[in-house]
C-alpha cells in the first residue's frame, strides 16, 4: 500500500467557509482523491495532517503550534514510509500580523521541502515525492475571518509564479489548484463542499501517475 502525506492547512482540514464546522472526510478533497484512487485500483492511503492557521515557517502570535516547521521532520518520521507529501500552504502567511511577500512565503514552502528531504527516516525507507500545491487566489475575505485576513488578496499576487519557480529549483512537482477551482466566495478563503470534490478529482490522475511512475 502507497502512504501518502497530505500536510496543509485550514484549507484542507475542511473548515465549512465562515463557520467553525468541519467537512467530514468524504466530503474533504484528500477524502475525494482517495475515493477516487481505490475506484481505479490503486492501493493507496492518505494520512492528513492539516492544521487551520499553519503557516509556513512563521509563529502565529496568538495560537502555538502554527509554524509549519516545527516538528515536521518528526511527521515523515511517523508517517514513513512515504511514497508522496502533498503540501498545500501559504495562504496563512499573509494574514494581517505578518509582512512576508508572496516571493517570501514560496521561499517558506522551499525550507519545508529542505526538512522533509533531510528527516531522520529509518534506514532504507525512501525519501518522498514531493507535490507543492498551490491554493487558489485569496478573493476579497468575508465574514468572520476579514479582519485578520485584511489585505491578504493583494499580498497573494504573484504566489502562484513564485511558488512554481520554487517547486522548479527544489525538484518539486506542482499543480495549480485554481485550474479546478476557485476561494469560496462566502469568505475568500476556504474551499466550500463542491470546491472540495472539484479539486480532488483534479489531482487524481496526477496523483495516481506519480505514485506508479
Amino acid at each position: 500500500m502507497k502512504q501518502i502525506l497530505v500536510y496543509s492547512d485550514s484549507l484542507t482540514w475542511g473548515i465549512i467557509p465562515n463557520t467553525r464546522q468541519r467537512f467530514s472526510f468524504e466530503q474533504r478533497w484528500p477524502g475525494v482523491l482517495e475515493q477516487q484512487l481505490h475506484a481505479e485500483q490503486h492501493s493507496v492511503r492518505i494520512i492528513e495532517d492539516c492544521l487551520n492557521g499553519r503557516r509556513t515557517v512563521l509563529d502565529d502570535p496568538f495560537k502555538p503550534g502554527r509554524n509549519g516547521l516545527q516538528g515536521l521532520q518528526q511527521r515523515i518520521e511517523i508517517n514513513s514510509p512515504l511514497s508522496l507529501v502533498v503540501i498545500l500552504l501559504g495562504n496563512n502567511d499573509f494574514q494581517s500580523p505578518h509582512n512576508f511577500t508572496a516571493a517570501e512565503t514560496a521561499q517558506g514552502v522551499a525550507t519545508l521541502v529542505s526538512a522533509i528531504r533531510q528527516a531522520p527516516i529509518e534506514p532504507g525507507m525512501p525519501i518522498p515525492d514531493i507535490l507543492i500545491v498551490c491554493p487558489p487566489p485569496i478573493i476579497q475575505p468575508k465574514g468572520a475571518i476579514a479582519a485578520k485576513f485584511r489585505g491578504a488578496a493583494e499580498k497573494w499576487q504573484g504566489f502562484k509564479e513564485a511558488l512554481e519557480q520554487i517547486a522548479s529549483q527544489q525538484d518539486c512537482h506542482f499543480y495549480d489548484a485554481a485550474m479546478a477551482t476557485s476561494a469560496s466566495k462566502v469568505d475568500g478563503i476556504h474551499l466550500d463542499q463542491d470546491q472540495h470534490m472539484a479539486l480532488g478529482k483534479a489531482l487524481s490522475p496526477l496523483i495516481a501517475q506519480l505514485i506508479t511512475d
